[in-house]
C-alpha cells in the first residue's frame, strides 16, 4: 500500500499525545492524593495542575520559529527528553515547589508534541487521508488516558497509594517515544524542500509513499514556498471538439505542462477566450456577488463549491487525469516531431543550452533532479505525451482531483502555474459555464510559480532555499490569505476551549464524585476515589470507538459537517447537565444524569471538536510560515486552556455545576455559528491549494466587503 510508510510516521509522531493524555489522567488522579500529602490550598492545587499548562504555553512561543528553522523532527526528539526528565522529577519530588518545576518541564515536552504533530502529520501524509492521520493524535492521547486510569484506579486500591510513583511511571513511554524519534521518524520532506535539500526529501517522499516516481509531488513541494502571488480563477475546456460558434482560433489555445514525472501536458481552451461571459465563482448559495448581502463568509462558498464538483462515487481521485491519454486519443496522435512556431524561439533557447535545474543543498546531485521540474516544451506542443501519473496506475495529480501544471503567458512573458479540478458537477462548478462542449471542463488557480523573481528573465528562477528567504516572516504573516487563515485558526481554538473540555477532563474525579456517582457502586465495596477513577477509565474506553468513528468519516463528511453534526449534541448534553444539577433529583436519578451526559459529552468531542481544530490549523498556513502561525494559534489554545483549568475550581465553588456547564453550553452555540460562517471544508485538498484558495478568498471577501459599502 503506497500509504502505508506515511501512515507508519503519523503512528509513531502520534506517541507524543499518547504520554500527554497519560499525563492528563494521570494528574487529575494523583492530585487526590497529593493535596492532603503536601498540605495543598486551593489556589496551589490549581497550581500544580497548571504549572504542565504553563510550560506549554512557554515553549509554544517559540515552538513555530525553532521549528521553521531546526525542522520538525528536532523538535519532536527534544520534546521526548523533556517528557524523559519530568517523569523523573516527580518519582523523586521532595515537595511542591520541585513538583511545579517538573510539571513545568513536562509542560515543555506537551507543548513541543502537541504542537508539531499536527503540522508533521500534515507535511507527511497524502491528501486523500490526511484527515484521518491526524485524528491519531486524539485516538493515542485518550488511549493513553485510558491505560493511565487503569493504573491510577489499580493503584487507588492499595493502602496508602503512591502519587510518585504514579507521576514517574511517565519515564517508561518517554524513552521509547526517544528511541522512536531518533530511530524511525524522519523530516518533513516540506521543510526540506524549504530549506533547499531536494534529494533528502525526494528519499523521504519515496519512503512515504512506496514508490520510486515522486517528481510530481516533489513539483508540488516547491510550488508551495510561494507566498502573496496574486492568484486568478480561470476556466479551461480541455480537449474535445467544440461547436462552430465556440471554435476559438489556433492563438486562443494554450498549452498546459505536467511535471517532469508526470510526463503529460494539455491543449486547452480559455473559456472567457472562446467569446463566453467573465468567470464567476459560484455554488448552491449562489454568486459571490450575492454572498456580501449575507454573513456566511465567501471562502466557506468556495471550499464548497470545489466538493460540489467532485464525482459522486465519493472517490477524492479526479475521474479526468488518470486518464489523460485515453481522452485524448480521438482528438489527436502524438507526434514528436512537431512544433508550434509560437513558441519556436523558446524552444530553442531551452534545447539548445543547459536546462536550468536545482541542485540539492545536500552536497549531491541526483540526475533525476537536474532535470526540470515541469517537462520540456517544444516537441509535445499541442499534443499530448502520453504517461501515467506521479505514482503510476491509477493514480495521477496531486490529490483530491487536483493536477499541478504551468503555463506560458506570452501577454505578461512570464510562466504561470495552475492548480487544475476537474469540474465533475454541473450544479458545483467554481466557476460559471456557458455552452456545452464535448471537451473536459476544469477550473484552474493561476498564480506565479514559487520559484518566480522579478529580477530574472525569462524562464529562469530561483534555488528552493532562495524563494524560502524571500521577505521577513513578519510580511508574509500580513498577506491578505494569511491572516484570514489565522482569523479561522484562532477563533476556532478559542471556541474549542471555551467548550471546558480540558477543564471537565482534568478534574473529571472530581466532577464525578460531587455529581455522586459513588452510588452507582457502592454493594461493590469500593471507596469513592476508586469508583471515580473506575468510571473515568471506562468513560475514555468508550471514547476509542467514537474517535475511530471520526477517523473514518473525517475525509468522507469532513470536517465541517463533523462539527456542524456534532457541536449541536455537546450542547445538549451539557443542558442536561445543567438541568440534572438545577433541579433535585434522587441521587441514583442525579448520578445516571452527570455519568450519562458527561459520556456523551466526552464521545462527541473527541469525535470531531476535539481533533478538528488541530487539522484544520495544521491544514490552511502557507509553508513558509506554517510553524509560525501554528505556534499562534497553539499559544491561543494553552492560554485558554490554563483560563479554564485554573478557574474551574472557583467556579464550582462559586457557581456550582449547572452554572459551569451553563456557559459552557453557551460557548458551544457560539463555536457552531463560527464553524457555520467562517469555517471551510479542507478535505481531500492538497495543503498547498487551500493556502491559495485562501489567498483567492481573502480578496473576495474585501471586494464583496467594498462593494458592501
Amino acid at each position: 500500500m503506497g500509504a502505508r510508510g506515511a501512515i507508519l510516521v503519523a503512528i509513531a509522531a502520534s506517541i507524543g499525545n499518547f504520554i500527554q493524555g497519560w499525563d492528563n489522567a494521570t494528574i487529575s488522579g494523583a492530585i487526590v492524593y497529593i493535596k492532603p500529602d503536601l498540605a495543598l490550598k486551593t489556589s496551589e492545587e490549581g497550581l500544580v495542575v497548571a504549572m504542565s499548562l504553563i510550560g506549554a504555553t512557554l515553549i509554544t512561543t517559540c515552538s513555530g520559529a525553532v521549528s521553521d528553522w531546526l525542522g520538525r523532527r528536532p523538535l519532536l526528539i527534544i520534546s521526548s527528553l523533556f517528557y524523559f526528565l519530568s517523569g523523573l522529577v516527580m518519582l523523586w519530588s521532595p515537595n511542591v515547589y520541585v513538583l511545579c518545576m517538573a510539571r513545568l518541564l513536562d509542560g515543555f515536552g506537551i507543548g513541543l508534541a502537541v504542537t508539531l504533530a499536527p503540522v508533521y502529520i500534515s507535511e507527511t501524509a497524502p491528501p486523500d487521508i490526511r484527515g484521518s492521520l491526524n485524528t491519531l493524535p486524539q485516538f493515542t492521547g485518550s488511549a493513553g488516558m485510558f491505560l493511565s486510569y487503569c493504573v491510577v484506579f489499580g493503584m487507588s486500591l492499595e493502602a496508602s497509594p503512591s502519587w510518585r510513583l504514579m507521576l514517574g511511571i511517565l519515564s517508561i513511554p518517554s524513552c521509547l517515544y526517544f528511541l522512536i524519534a531518533i530511530f524511525f521518524l524522519p523530516e518533513s520532506p516540506r521543510w526540506l524542500v524549504s530549506k533547499g535539500k531536494m534529494l533528502e526529501a525526494k528519499k523521504v517522499l519515496q519512503r512515504l509513499r512506496g514508490r520510486e516516481d515522486v517528481s510530481e509531488e516533489m513539483a508540488l513541494l516547491v510550488e508551495g514556498l510561494g507566498i502573496g502571488h496574486e492568484t486568478s480563477i480561470e476556466e479551461y475546456v480541455i480537449g474535445g471538439g467544440a461547436s462552430e460558434d465556440q471554435e476559438p482560433s489556433e492563438k486562443d489555445k494554450v498549452l498546459l505542462y505536467g511535471s517532469e514525472g508526470a510526463g503529460l501536458s494539455w491543449v486547452a481552451k480559455p473559456v472567457i477566450a472562446a467569446g463566453h461571459s467573465s468567470i464567476k465563482p459560484a455554488s448552491r448559495r449562489g454568486s459571490f456577488g450575492n454572498q456580501s448581502m449575507n454573513l456566511i463568509d465567501p471562502l466557506v462558498t468556495l471550499f464548497d463549491s470545489v466538493h460540489e464538483k467532485v464525482p459522486e462515487t465519493g472517490s477524492m481521485r479526479s475521474a479526468l487525469f488518470p486518464n489523460f491519454g485515453s481522452m485524448f486519443s480521438s482528438t489527436a496522435e502524438p507526434n514528436h516531431n512537431v512544433k508550434n512556431e509560437q513558441y519556436d524561439e523558446e524552444n530553442l533557447e531551452r534545447e539548445g543550452g543547459d536546462q536550468d535545474y536545482y541542485p540539492s543543498d545536500d552536497g549531491a546531485e541526483d540526475d533525476e533532479l537536474r532535470s526540470p521540474l515541469i517537462s520540456g516544451r517544444g516537441s509535445t506542443m499541442f499534443n499530448l505525451v502520453r504517461g501515467s501519473g506521479a505514482g503510476g496506475g491509477d493514480e495521477a495529480g496531486i490529490g483530491g482531483g487536483w493536477q499541478l501544471a504551468w503555463k506560458w503567458s506570452e501577454k505578461e512573458g512570464a510562466l504561470k502555474r495552475v492548480y487544475l479540478h476537474q469540474e465533475g458537477s454541473r450544479r458545483g462548478s467554481l466557476v460559471s459555464v456557458q455552452g456545452e462542449g464535448e471537451g473536459v471542463h476544469a477550473a484552474g488557480l493561476v498564480s506565479q510559480p514559487a520559484l518566480y523573481s522579478k529580477q530574472t528573465v525569462g524562464p529562469a528562477m530561483l534555488h528552493p532555499s532562495q524563494a524560502d528567504s524571500k521577505g521577513s516572516t513578519w510580511e508574509a504573516l500580513a498577506e491578505p490569505g494569511v491572516k484570514h487563515a489565522l482569523i479561522v485558526g484562532i477563533g476556532i481554538q478559542i471556541l474549542q476551549q471555551c467548550a471546558g473540555i480540558n477543564g471537565i477532563l482534568y478534574y473529571t474525579p472530581q466532577i464525578l464524585q460531587e455529581a455522586g456517582v459513588e452510588v452507582l457502586l457502592k454493594d461493590i465495596g469500593i471507596s469513592s476515589k476508586s469508583t471515580s477513577f473506575l468510571l473515568s477509565a471506562i468513560t475514555t474506553l468508550l471514547m476509542l470507538p467514537c474517535i475511530a468513528l471520526g477517523m473514518k468519516l473525517m475525509d468522507i463528511t469532513g470536517r465541517r459537517q463533523l462539527l456542524l453534526a456534532t457541536i449541536p449534541v455537546l450542547i445538549v448534553s451539557l443542558l442536561l447537565l445543567v438541568i440534572g444539577n438545577a433541579i433535585k433529583f434522587s441521587s441514583i436519578v442525579h448520578a445516571l444524569i452527570a455519568t450519562i451526559s458527561v459520556l456523551v459529552y466526552f464521545c462527541c468531542f473527541k469525535m470531531a471538536y476535539g481533533p478538528i481544530p488541530n487539522i484544520l490549523c495544521s491544514e490552511i498556513f502557507p509553508t513558509r510560515v506554517r510553524g509560525v502561525c501554528i505556534a499562534i494559534c497553539a499559544l491561543v489554545f494553552w492560554i485558554g486552556n490554563i483560563i479554564v483549568t485554573y478557574t474551574l475550581p472557583v467556579m464550582l465553588s462559586s457557581i456550582g455545576l449547572a452554572g459551569v456547564f451553563a456557559i459552557y453550553a453557551v460557548a458551544c452555540f457560539i463555536s457552531w455559528i463560527f464553524v457555520f460562517l467562517k469555517v471551510p471544508e479542507t478535505k481531500g485538498m492538497p495543503l498547498e491549494v487551500i493556502t491559495e484558495f485562501f489567498a483567492v478568498g481573502a480578496r473576495v471577501s474585501r471586494a464583496a466587503s467594498a462593494k458592501s459599502l
